[in-house]
């Protein structure tokens, strides 16, 4: 059969062979030494600088010409020499895009991405390479950014082009700013959703969802690809002699998955509905799989491509292989780190934790605590991910005596606990990173969201607010558990039992939970103190420092504060540079943050780490250096405010004294050895120690702006009641009673007068 395209005129075939050349000369100056050494440095975002229009490589493509015979091919770039190596995709990832399981999105779905592979190995020519296929152009991370996002036309500006990315979410109220995905003006053959890559790319495929909405019910069900060098001279994907129809989606959440039977080098796509949902309209949010090509004529593209000079391991690991990433870490720096687990999973898999000190297995006298946990949403595997690479970082940085880490091991008792919800990971690794949607693995295995799945302390310490019991009769702190929470029969997941057990056997001071799906920091309360409100701002008496913690995180990561950045989803978090309060946001009941502070001494937040809840592998590296500073800092503030010990006359320490400062409705109390941390912003504070049997003392304590809590020790002396009942014990004698003793003359005289 002659292929289409042979008889292009002689001086399109000139003109191409000029090309050629151009390219290959290009192409060559690639190779020369520190043409990428400058992407080692920078730490700009992607879409910070303006970019000027690009021209196409090559000619336009003439109609019908297939976009693989006329693209040229230029070398792959060399790596930076510094540059971690290229990891192994993992072979648990090859189902989920290769041969998907029919049970995940339907028999079409398989069907169609294995004809697509045997079209592929047919005498079209190019095979499709499985890293070709997985990479994902960047419209769920926001890589593409909506100036590179077109439609034929749409409903309102809600519903347009920049919306129809990936798992993006509406609103709660859908509006006219933010809906779920991108809608058409028109319920026609003729509408389209187009991406410009902004450079030559190797197209290899679409992923595709439908609406994101609680109201509605919109999807495509079928569709064609189209490919263009210049946006005016379309080719149409083709299947033999006829284009070819792909399959959509059945249903709005599912992401379904086709693969082009060719790869197409082009630089714009289109994806052109061709049916719909019968009861809804032309609305779809997708994700393209490519590779862009490297384009040494564009300065600022090479400028702003991420890179990291650290090697570490950046893949996704499953359970087994997060097992042995802790165990080779724990090797490599064995006099710092030890392997614990808090418990086991609803499936029997155990909650392994790793401890970082300079005495790991036991707590030091004076010695903060500090936990990060990661994973109580399964699918949220960038969390997971990046307290791995922590663990990495912090032993080899050890190892290389960085000051900084050297005296952050040395001085913090570090925790980390990078899988709370293994059996929703699981779960959600079977979609893999593209296909798994917004929430296959969220939940535990019997379905419940770990995240809000704590005991309401917020309402009983409000209602004894309300009645003036605090805190007389009812402390403003370490409020015990409900008895029903405690039951068996409870609706309490054993992830969240081995949590609550964690956090009152060990006294942590600060800890971090990594969460996904938004870039911000979010602060207790988490529940809203007014009936019938969703969302409130509802501060806690220690609202200053929570923000300056949230503060902390946000303003050292590369893109939370950054004002050009585009929101997420619907919400737009500039306004308090990167942070929330949980309550002003959504409210929660029963959150892990609300918990750590009413019934520990923890100061506990929600970190959201990025809008693309799993993140494709290769994304690792730069997700890493957005995050890797914000981490070390978060960790650091554990070492802001006051802290010291509680004694007896004897030098003995008091264990669970209260420790109260002037002005803030919130007290901690001191661990086991009598030792406490009070985290505090700089200022003069009226600080008192007080313990059941001893005489309260009161000093001001001052906390600098240096880092480094201040030191405030107090020594307390037994009550005048206290020493008797010491002396009368040691004797075998039980002191009077004076209340008790004065309540029996009454009633004698009562009885004497009747």
């Amino acid at each position: 059969m002659t292929r289409r395209g042979a008889a292009a005129p002689a001086p399109a075939l000139a003109l191409l062979a000029v090309a050629l050349a151009w390219v290959g000369a290009q192409g060559a100056a690639l190779e020369e030494p520190g043409y990428y050494a400058q992407d080692v440095l920078t730490r700009d975002p992607y879409y910070a600088r303006p970019e000027p229009e690009l021209q196409p490589s090559s000619p336009p493509l003439p109609a019908g010409a297939r976009e693989e015979e006329r693209e040229p091919h230029p070398p792959e770039p060399r790596p930076p020499k510094k540059a971690t190596k290229p990891k192994k995709t993992p072979k648990r990832e090859k189902p989920a895009l290769e041969t998907p399981s029919p049970g995940k999105n339907g028999n079409k779905k398989g069907s169609r991405t294995r004809s697509s592979e045997k079209a592929a190995s047919d005498d079209h020519g190019v095979p499709v390479g499985r890293d070709d296929v997985r990479e994902p152009l960047g419209l769920e991370t926001l890589k593409i950014t909506d100036f590179q996002l077109h439609a034929s036309t749409v409903k309102r500006y809600g519903l347009g082009a920049h919306r129809g990315r990936l798992n993006i979410q509406a609103g709660i109220n859908e509006n006219d700013f933010y809906d779920g995905a991108w809608c058409a003006g028109r319920s026609d053959l003729h509408q389209w959703l187009e991406v410009d890559a902004r450079r030559l790319t190797k197209f290899t495929g679409v992923i595709t969802q439908g609406r994101s909405s609680l109201w509605l019910s919109d999807w495509v069900t079928s569709y064609k690809v189209m490919v263009s060098n210049d946006s005016h001279t379309w080719v149409t994907v083709k299947n033999g002699s006829g284009d070819m129809i792909f399959e959509g989606n059945s249903e709005k959440e599912i992401p379904v998955l086709n693969v082009l039977p060719v790869p197409m080098v082009a630089r714009y796509i289109r994806v052109n509905p061709q049916s719909w949902f019968d009861n809804g309209s032309i609305c779809m949010r997708m994700e393209i799989l490519g590779c862009p090509l490297p384009d040494p004529n564009n300065y600022y593209h090479r400028r702003n491509e991420m890179t990291t000079t650290d090697d570490l391991d950046f893949k996704h690991h499953n359970y087994k292989e997060m097992r042995q990433l802790m165990k080779v870490v724990n090797e490599m720096c064995p006099n710092i780190t030890r392997i614990y687990n808090i418990g086991k999973s609803h499936q029997g898999l155990k909650l392994y934790a790793v401890e970082i000190s300079d005495n790991p297995g036991e707590h030091e006298v004076g010695e903060p605590e500090f936990h990060y946990i990661a994973g109580a949403h399964g699918n949220e595997v960038l969390g997971r991910e990046l307290l791995l690479l922590l663990l990495q970082f912090l032993c080899q940085e050890y190892l290389a005596r960085n000051e900084r880490v050297v005296h952050l091991v040395e001085e913090t008792r570090i925790h980390i606990l990078p899988s709370l919800n293994p059996d929703g990971y699981e779960k959600a690794s079977e979609g893999g990173s593209e296909l798994g949607g917004w929430s296959l693995g969220r939940w535990t295995h019997d379905g419940i969201d770990i995240s809000n799945n704590f005991p309401d302390l917020n309402t009983l310490l409000w209602e004894a607010e309300d009645r003036q019991e605090v805190p007389k009769k009812v402390p403003n702190h370490h409020i015990p558990i409900p008895d029903w929470f405690l039951h068996e029969n409870a609706t309490v997941a054993a992830e969240t039992r081995a949590v609550i057990a964690w956090m009152e056997k060990i006294p942590f001071v600060l800890g971090g939970n990594l969460q996904g799906g938004e870039l911000v920091v979010a602060y207790p309360y988490d529940m809203v103190r007014s009936l019938w409100k969703t969302q409130e701002h509802t501060p806690t008496p220690d609202d200053h420092v929570f923000r300056w913690l949230a503060y902390s995180y946000a303003s050292t990561h590369r893109l939370m504060t950054d004002a050009r950045r585009r929101v997420c989803h619907t919400e737009d978090f500039q306004k308090e540079e990167g942070t929330v309060n949980g309550a002003s946001w959504h409210t929660v009941a029963g959150s892990l943050n609300d918990f750590s502070y009413l019934h520990t001494n923890c100061f506990e937040l929600s970190i959201y780490v990025g809008c693309d809840k799993y993140p494709h592998e290769s994304q690792l590296p730069e997700e890493w250096e957005n995050n890797r500073e914000s981490l070390i800092v978060f960790m650091e503030q554990v070492h802001r405010g006051i802290k010291g010990m509680v004694r007896d006359s004897h030098g003995k320490g008091i264990p669970n004294a209260v420790i109260s400062v002037e002005g803030v409705n919130h007290d901690v109390r001191t661990a086991s050895d009598g030792d406490y941390w009070r985290l505090l912003n700089p200022g003069e504070y009226v600080v008192t120690a007080k313990a059941e049997g001893f005489t309260a003392s009161t000093k001001s304590c001052m906390v600098g702006y240096a880092m480094g809590a201040t030191r405030c020790d107090f020594t307390l002396s037994k009550t005048n009641l206290a020493r008797i009942r010491e002396i009368m014990e040691r004797f075998g004698k039980q002191p009077l009673s004076l209340p008790a003793r004065r309540l029996k003359l009454r009633v004698r005289k009562r009885r004497q007068r009747g």
